[in-house]
């Protein structure tokens, strides 16, 4: 059975252009694009949506980060969405990221790391709640 994933491609990989070829990466690996939208995002709806992360040390420059250009918001769709996409999205730090993943491409640190994706399906939830109405969903 299908299952849906959240996404984003961040800011870094926004502004060097490499939004379409991380879409072609996601598209090869057989995922179905169910929503997507490109949008600025505030610092508050940033700290919102990593509120889990607020007592990191991080926590600041993170929402800084996500709110300082456009993103590409996405849903994402297919069997073992999750775990397929954090797979080929590679290691959270690029340096240590398998080739072929989408940060060993395109990211250029831990932070500015090209693209985020859910890490289960509660946070899936939550995550595509967070950005999309129902009826963007269907």
């Amino acid at each position: 059975m299908a299952q849906r994933t959240f996404s984003i491609i961040k800011p870094d990989a926004v502004s060097k252009g490499h939004a379409g070829a991380i879409l072609a990466e996601i598209e090869k690996a057989g995922f179905k694009l169910v929503s997507i939208r490109k949008q600025t995002i505030s610092k508050q709806q940033a700290q919102g949506f990593y509120h889990v992360h607020a007592a990191r040390p991080f926590f600041n420059d993170l929402c800084e980060f996500m709110s300082s250009g456009p993103i590409f918001l996405m849903v994402l769709e297919k069997e073992n969405a999750i775990a397929d996409l954090r797979k080929l999205m590679g290691a959270t730090n690029p340096a240590n990221a398998e080739e072929g993943t989408i940060r060993k491409m395109f990211a250029e640190s831990i932070q500015a790391n090209a693209i985020h994706g859910s890490d289960a399906e509660d946070t899936a939830a939550f995550e595509i709640a967070y950005w999309f109405a129902g009826y963007e969903l269907l």
